[in-house]
């Protein structure tokens, strides 16, 4: 697995850039995901950097993370959109993520439904005219926010350019195995984001009106393997899965040390599973094979009608 760090963790950091690549390449990860507001003033602040340059450190970007409209003038949609992957082409990015709208699946019309579903299609033909794949994030209070809602957008949108940025902790938020949930969108999923939480009581600690602000709090959020979700097993379930791309998204303290020490612990535990999924890991891969397969089969054909 190729792991990258997210600009977005350094949103409240006094930080150059240039900084953080160095740090990045010094500590072993392969790229850099870059948030939306991040490649946008880079860009026009320091034309300098770019695909180019990141390469010069043997790293890359792997994805842009921003928020696409979905509602709104058509036209605007379109440009922002262009804008969007002409930034993305900058830095040679192969991937956008974006949100599916911003109201749970259980709140939305049939109608509503069908019409939001159309406009992520519409957005993900424009981004794949520019030679990039457009990713809905798997997320809370959007249309994506459980695996049956996210197939049955995927069905509607009848986009072959969308995909999934798969959240493994939102999918475990949203009630889902994540093990299972990834097996039933396999074929959609672009990019991981990797994080954990303390407790499930906790979770609203990663709500955007906390995440983005400079006050919020960042009590409950914890390294990768010391949380309430289980990533053994899920990355053990990774391990036959052949060039998958992930981004630790840390939001919390401790910034550099907790990520050099998340990707370390990803690595010994690969290292020590290489070639045999551990016998836990081993039992729950077994346990999904026939559950799955019938779930993604009763899946198919949904749609937001």
């Amino acid at each position: 697995m190729k792991l990258s760090v997210c600009t977005i963790t350094f949103r409240h950091h006094l930080l150059c850039f240039s900084e953080i690549v160095e740090w990045t390449q010094r500590n072993g990860f392969d790229g850099v995901e870059l948030w939306g507001a991040h490649a946008r003033n880079l860009m026009q602040t320091h034309p300098e950097y770019g695909s180019d340059w990141l390469r010069s450190y043997g790293l890359s970007v792997p994805m842009l993370s921003d928020y696409l409209p979905t509602d709104g003038d058509v036209a605007d949609i379109r440009h922002r959109t262009i804008q969007l992957c002409r930034i993305a082409q900058h830095w040679s990015a192969r991937k956008i993520r974006t949100f599916a709208g911003n109201k749970p699946s259980a709140e939305l019309s049939r109608e509503e439904c069908r019409a939001l579903a159309g406009r992520i299609g519409a957005i993900a033909g424009i981004v794949q005219d520019h030679g990039i794949r457009l990713l809905v994030e798997t997320h809370p209070n959007t249309l994506a926010d459980n695996v049956e809602s996210t197939l049955r957008l995927l069905a509607a949108a009848d986009q072959p350019g969308l995909g999934i940025n798969f959240d493994a902790l939102h999918v475990w938020e949203g009630g889902d195995d994540p093990v299972l949930a990834r097996r039933a969108l396999a074929e959609f999923i672009g990019h991981y984001h990797l994080k954990n939480v303390r407790s499930r009581t906790e979770l609203g600690v990663f709500a955007p009106e906390n995440v983005y602000s400079a006050a919020g709090s960042r009590d409950g959020m914890v390294p990768l393997f010391d949380g309430a979700m289980e990533y053994d097993c899920f990355l053990a379930a990774l391990a036959d899965e052949c060039g998958s791309e992930a981004s630790l998204e840390w939001f919390g303290h401790d910034c550099f040390g907790t990520l050099a020490r998340d990707r370390l612990a990803i690595l010994s535990r690969s290292m020590s599973t290489r070639g045999v999924v551990g016998s836990t890991g081993a039992q729950q891969v077994r346990l999904t094979e026939s559950r799955v397969a019938s779930r993604v089969a009763s899946s198919k054909g949904h749609s937001c009608t």
